[in-house]
């Protein structure tokens, strides 16, 4: 990595004591390579779209159960308007026995004649926004597929690059501070200085967790739904115990992984907002130095 210490802007100084000043020098920080800054676009590209399309797949059959068959009397979740007939119909979210009215946000929606539908997700939160199964799997399926190759790509560059181990393993130093680093967040106070070039150990801990279980464990779900990916790789679907499991565990992993992605764009809002856009845009990251001045300017 490379660094340019010396800054072109004219440092800031705050007086502290008659003879000394502190100066804060803006630093750039050159902290992320084309390759890592394409990939996190486009993963965040295929994610959106394999959300939306998801909520379509899922509105054909807006619940989700355990085992290998259907169980249409005791879903593990339901998302339905069971009095759709009525001059006023409510749409309900059940979730292990326990119904909740959830009109306007789940399992009610509105065509574009403002007609009420039964549908889990409302219809401005799918791809394609009508009810299309065929399309919504040729969208997911696409996307999906390009999901796989750009992490790929992601973690073979990370890995022969060594940028994957500075990202995601945490050092030594950073274990022995975790508590305190759950104390900044909390706080919303973030390193400064030095500290900054590299991610605090929250950071690697969630990216090891995001890339090494919930990924791999979205993608398998994945195939393990698909009858001819069952075909292939026949051990897949009993890891999860069957196929009706496994789309309860995608759905679970999917929303852990939209939490995370929230969580995300928080801590970039909070910590800099233009200063980490800039980074992931052209790779340039500026720090704040600060260091003492015995001889002030007046």
């Amino acid at each position: 990595m490379s660094e340019l210490t010396d800054a072109n802007n004219p440092p800031a100084l705050r007086r502290s004591a008659p003879d000394v000043a502190i100066v804060e020098r803006r630093r750039w920080f050159f902290r992320h390579p084309a390759a890592i800054r394409v990939t996190h676009w486009i993963n965040a590209l295929c994610f959106i779209l394999l959300l939306l399309s998801g909520y379509q797949i899922f509105n054909a059959h807006p619940a989700l159960y355990w085992g290998i068959a259907s169980d249409f009397e005791h879903p593990l979740l339901a998302m339905n308007s069971p009095n759709s007939f009525l001059s006023e119909p409510r749409g309900v979210t059940t979730i292990l026995g326990h119904s909740f009215d959830t009109t306007g946000v789940l399992g009610l929606s509105y065509d574009a004649q403002g007609q009420a539908q039964t549908r889990g997700f409302p219809n401005w939160l799918t791809i394609p926004s009508s009810q299309e199964l065929a399309t919504g799997r040729r969208w997911h399926f696409f996307f999906a597929w390009l999901f796989v190759l750009n992490g790929l790509a992601y973690i073979l560059y990370g890995f022969f690059s060594r940028q994957l181990l500075w990202r995601i393993i945490p050092a030594r130093d950073q274990i022995r501070g975790f508590w305190a680093s759950v104390r900044e967040h909390l706080t919303l106070h973030f390193p400064q200085g030095d500290e900054a070039k590299r991610y605090n150990v929250i950071q690697k801990l969630t990216y090891l967790v995001v890339i090494f279980i919930l990924l791999p464990l979205q993608i398998l779900t994945g195939l393990a739904m698909s009858p001819g990916m069952d075909t292939a790789f026949h051990f897949i679907l009993p890891l999860f115990g069957g196929r009706q499991s496994a789309r309860t565990i995608h759905f679970i992993s999917a929303h852990l992984l939209v939490a995370f992605l929230i969580v995300h764009v928080v801590m970039v809002v909070v910590s800099g907002f233009w200063n980490n856009m800039r980074s992931m845009v052209t790779g340039w990251f500026v720090i704040q130095k600060e260091t003492l001045d015995e001889h002030p300017s007046a």
